[in-house]
């Protein structure tokens, strides 16, 4: 049936290693609760140390979930395998029997930015201005390569903080991408939707369940938010509406009164250059437009962050909105339409599931 004979699990499959179930169940201490490092919409992740010392991420693919035979998995397997940068995480391996698909990454040390913004210990430093500021590059730069570099194009579709993790240099490694498209989407959108990650779905996903890279651009926005203010998109949204206005609308508001300490992480106790924070704020808002079109691509992103084009394409938009105002004063339009909030909702399960899975 398959084409790798499972006796001889040493089998190379490019730089990737195929390991035998029995390989996994002991590094996971046959995947023992303990050893739970997470749960997602695609299965359990374990804690796992390999034979010769390694600490490594056991992806347990929920069995329902897997479509398509072995042939097709490995398909998939060898395309994820072939996305290699420094700021994508790495696929060392993968594990596949009748019942089981499995796949093995390095361990990250430190964690996921969501982890280290919002569950570090009293013992454990808050990220430095430095730090953020590298993962909002790095993260930019992993995304970057999954649109332009990859071939069929990898679009993420779960761009959020917890996605992107953090090697022993704290340098951001994007994590999860490529799993779409092993899955069967059946329902994976409900369970994104109850665990509370609605607040970074773009419009357009959650209206017709249609992705593209300009939806992985939304996500990475939301994640730059989070970066700076420390709080989830959720919780910072509903700070927005106690104002009365919506998150975004909100967050240009204190950037142009200058209000920048309401807006940052209090963990970081003013250390940060006031300047750098306006302009990936600015960033964040340009990624987070409502309509795809007006957002830019990850490469521009890149480009902005390492000091190319951002006061252009700022000046740009600030224009435009203000045509946007004065025409929508003139028509008496109520310009808070619902495209440019992010919808706080429970559920997005009027998305028809094979819209979801979608193209590449």
């Amino acid at each position: 049936s398959s084409f790798i004979a499972e006796e001889d699990p040493e089998v190379h499959l490019g730089q990737l290693k195929r390991f035998s179930l029995r390989e996994l169940q002991v590094a996971t201490d046959n995947f023992s609760n303990k050893n739970i490092l997470g749960r997602g919409g695609f299965g359990k992740v374990y804690k796992g140390r390999l034979a010769d010392g390694s600490l490594v991420a056991v992806k347990r693919l929920k069995e329902e979930r897997t479509q398509g035979g072995e042939l097709q998995f490995q398909t998939e397997v060898e395309m994820i395998s072939m996305a290699v940068h420094r700021n994508l995480l790495r696929l060392r391996g993968f594990c596949m029997t009748p019942t089981e698909r499995l796949l093995v990454y390095p361990f990250m040390v430190n964690g996921s930015v969501a982890s280290c913004l919002r569950e570090r210990s009293e013992f454990q430093p808050a990220l430095d201005w430095a730090i953020r500021k590298r993962i909002a590059l790095g993260a930019a730069r992993g995304l970057a390569y999954l649109h332009d570099h990859c071939d069929p194009k990898i679009i993420h579709r779960d761009v959020k903080a917890a996605n992107i993790l953090l090697d022993e240099e704290f340098e951001a490694v994007v994590g999860d991408f490529g799993l779409a498209k092993l899955m069967d989407y059946k329902d994976t959108h409900v369970t994104t939707a109850v665990r509370g990650t609605i607040g970074h779905i773009a419009p357009e996903y959650l209206s017709t369940g249609k992705s593209s890279e300009k939806t992985d651009v939304f996500g990475y926005g939301v994640m730059l938010l989070e970066l700076i203010t420390g709080q989830r998109a959720f919780d910072l949204a509903r700070l927005a509406n106690d104002d009365d206005v919506m998150l975004l609308d909100w967050v240009k508001g204190l950037l142009k009164e200058r209000k920048l300490e309401t807006l940052v992480d209090s963990d970081l106790n003013g250390n940060y250059i006031d300047e750098e924070v306006e302009q990936l704020i600015q960033v964040a808002l340009l990624c987070t437009q409502g309509t795809p079109m007006e957002r830019p691509k990850m490469s521009e992103v890149v480009r902005m962050l390492e000091g190319d084009g951002l006061a252009e394409r700022w000046e740009e938009w600030q224009k435009e909105e203000m045509v946007r105002q004065e025409f929508n004063q003139a028509h008496h339009y109520n310009h808070h339409q619902p495209n440019a909030n992010w919808i706080i909702a429970d559920s997005t399960s009027h998305i028809p599931p094979d819209e979801l899975s979608g193209p590449r």
